[in-house]
């Protein structure tokens, strides 16, 4: 058990420290414009790395499901931005028509 506690405490300094270190090497300075342009297009990226492949998969036998949480995510993410209600707004789109049309 210990060493299952030791393990799980190793694994989150290793995730935990990378993330860390740009905020504090690099809270005090300027990005440039470019590195900007680009840290932007990240949420779109991972919104389509995240949604379109379980689109395909999630549901195979109700596409209309899978299209209409597809549709939610396109919509709210172009409105409003980021990465988490889109993901999480599909999802639950997706289960409310399942749900419903069953």
């Amino acid at each position: 058990m210990n060493n299952l506690i030791l393990i799980i405490l190793g694994m989150a300094a290793v995730t935990y420290i990378p993330r860390l270190l740009p905020f504090l090497l690099l809270s005090n300075k300027q990005i440039p414009k470019r590195v900007d342009a680009f840290l932007k297009c990240i949420p779109v990226a991972a919104i389509g790395a995240l949604i379109i492949p379980g689109v395909f998969s999630a549901t195979p036998d109700m596409p209309m499901a899978a299209a209409s949480g597809m549709a939610f995510t396109i919509i709210i993410g172009l409105w409003r931005g980021g990465i988490i209600i889109p993901v999480l707004g599909s999802v639950a789109v997706t289960y409310l028509v399942l749900f419903f049309a069953a």
